[in-house]
């Protein structure tokens, strides 16, 4: 006589699951960003330390509604469609009903982000999916602590792995490129025409380029986070810093006020760029170079 599966265990398996895939998705996610461009990474790991307690509330509350709402309606279908065609259930009906299901979800949340998106997320999903409602159909009694151990086991080995690819290079960590004053000289764009233009003998022209006035960037303005145009002349100095992630670039226009210039960017693309509102948002105004100097 098989033994009857026991709701609340199975609910568990299911949210502990989810978690554990959500941590090691996470932590995919921070080392992913460590080799993109990532102008405020200092500033959101704080920000993510402080807020660690909050998300892991959330993210349990979240399993949990996931578990009901998606894993058990998987392992429920998939064990119908087992009997329905087979005549009783069977394991690999699970992944099949998570591939359909992750499928109808992944295209709804798309975003327009056409085929390719969807080509990678889609059997993400349908393995997210499956691992969970596969233990769903555990009738196991003593299947948690197993569940647990090697869950962390996966999250650890994720971490060493992002850890030591980062450490070593297997994974290249993004830094700005280190410009000279040299370097600097030329147009910049914003790609709307907006331009400064920087001379080799200090001076520099602003023609209509944005400036912050919402309180963060120039200390003052009415709080509506749009930009103002700036068109004038002025002066600029090229700070190298300790290391490239503390290169500025100050800009002074009299007919407005300029915050420093971040470099950002590539070796052979660099941009200059600041914070639109609250850095922690991570809203940029960017600049490119469009000419060199001679």
């Amino acid at each position: 006589m098989k033994k009857k599966r026991l709701y609340g265990l199975s609910l568990l398996l299911s949210i502990l699951t989810l978690v554990i895939e959500g941590v090691i998705a996470l932590i995919v996610a921070v080392v992913y960003g460590f080799t993109q461009e990532s102008p405020n990474a200092g500033g959101s790991s704080a920000l993510f330390i402080f807020l660690l307690p909050v998300i892991a509330v959330f993210g349990i509350a979240t399993a949990g509604v996931l578990s009901v709402a998606l894993v058990s309606p998987t392992a429920w279908l998939g064990g119908v469609l087992g009997r329905r065609f087979g005549g009783r259930e069977a394991w690999w009906w699970v992944p099949v009903v998570a591939a359909g299901v992750s499928l109808v979800l992944v295209v709804a949340l798309s975003g327009g982000t056409g085929l390719a998106g969807i080509a990678v997320a889609w059997p993400l999903t349908t393995a997210a999916l499956t691992v969970p409602a596969l233990l769903w159909r555990s009738r196991r009694e003593r299947i948690f602590g197993p569940v647990l151990l090697w869950g962390a086991v996966a999250v650890v080995l994720t971490a060493v792995v992002g850890g030591a690819g980062l450490a070593t290079g297997l994974f290249p960590e993004y830094r700005p490129p280190a410009v000279t004053s040299a370097d600097l000289v030329g147009r910049w764009s914003d790609g709307r025409g907006g331009t400064l233009t920087f001379t080799a003998d200090g001076r520099v022209a602003a023609a209509d380029v944005g400036v912050d006035d919402d309180g963060y960037g120039d200390g003052g303005g009415d709080g509506d986070g749009e930009l103002e145009a700036c068109t004038g002349q002025g002066t600029w100095t090229h700070d190298p810093g300790p290391n490239t992630w503390m290169q500025q670039v100050d800009v002074t226009v009299d007919s407005c006020v300029f915050d420093y210039w971040n470099v950002g960017g590539t070796d052979s693309r660099p941009a200059l760029y600041q914070y639109i509102g609250d850095p922690d948002s991570g809203d940029l105004y960017r600049l490119t170079r469009t000419s060199a100097g001679s």
